[in-house]
């Protein structure tokens, strides 16, 4: 079944289901076909370019053409979370013994973090198995293998191993950041810089817990999300301003602020 089909094939179960709120069936085709749509101009993307990150702190990195999970565009484009830019340069420019991402999908930060601190060592954590595939695969071809560890759960005892080594935590693991970001109950966590996204749309006011958390042991920064322009290859002329906009879409559902935490 083509992607078209079967996206159309969705629509139709979606807006036709018996007793079906009207409101959230719109909110939802709306959203369905934003995905299909924004699939379709990164499909041309690859095509036209290949999968490699063409801007942003990982330009030239060879990513993949398909994202495990949530958008891929923008990754490419490299205007990914582009208000991480600013915090991703002063991390690279830090010179941290390793790296704990944790949720790290395809690896896009854990690969391209590698690919820019040439001293630091690497562990990828994901529960996905096919994440962890490619997050291997773009390790090796992006010539990092050797100090990118990819594995799957990564549990909080797991900090302590960790300790005294001048280490970063890159945090995204869709809400478990409560359990995990534990200083009382992980004390590593103290002497760690730690990056990590809040979800709120999923459970309001977590930002403002984590952050309560650190605030004795840590300087706390937060960076909320923010639209900005982004350059685009002049093929982008020729597409519409819906396009345009579908291209660097980030599929989120709600607020995810990161909070920057610096050990004092």
């Amino acid at each position: 079944m083509s992607i078209h089909d079967k996206v159309f094939n969705d629509l139709q179960v979606m807006l036709n289901h018996p007793g079906v709120d009207r409101r959230r069936a719109l909110n939802a085709a709306l959203r369905l076909l934003g995905k299909w749509r924004a699939t379709l101009i990164n499909n041309t993307l690859v095509h036209s370019f290949g999968s490699v990150v063409l801007g942003g702190p990982f330009t030239g990195m060879k990513f993949a053409a398909q994202s495990t999970e949530g958008c891929n565009a923008p990754k490419l484009l490299g205007c990914y979370e582009r208000e991480l830019h600013p915090v991703i340069e002063r991390i690279v420019a830090t010179p941290y013994e390793v790296v704990l991402d944790i949720g790290c999908a395809e690896g896009f930060y854990a690969v391209g973090l590698a690919r820019r601190m040439k001293q630091a060592r690497v562990l990828a954590c994901d529960t996905n198995e096919k994440a962890q595939t490619v997050c291997r695969q773009l390790a090796e071809e992006n010539e990092v293998a050797d100090r990118v560890t990819v594995a799957g759960t990564f549990a909080g005892e797991d900090f302590a191993k960790f300790e005294g080594l001048r280490t970063l935590v890159f945090c995204d693991v869709e809400g478990a950041e409560r359990q995990l970001l534990d200083p009382a109950a992980y004390p590593a966590l103290r002497r760690m810089d730690v990056l990590v996204e809040c979800h709120d749309c999923l459970t309001p006011g977590i930002s403002r817990e984590i952050a309560g958390r650190f605030q004795d042991s840590h300087q706390v920064e937060q960076i909320d999300r923010h639209f900005h322009a982004v350059e685009l290859p002049d093929s982008f002329h020729e597409y519409t301003d819906l396009d345009r906009l579908l291209a660097t879409w980030e599929w989120r559902k709600g607020p995810t602020p990161w909070l920057f935490m610096t050990a004092r």
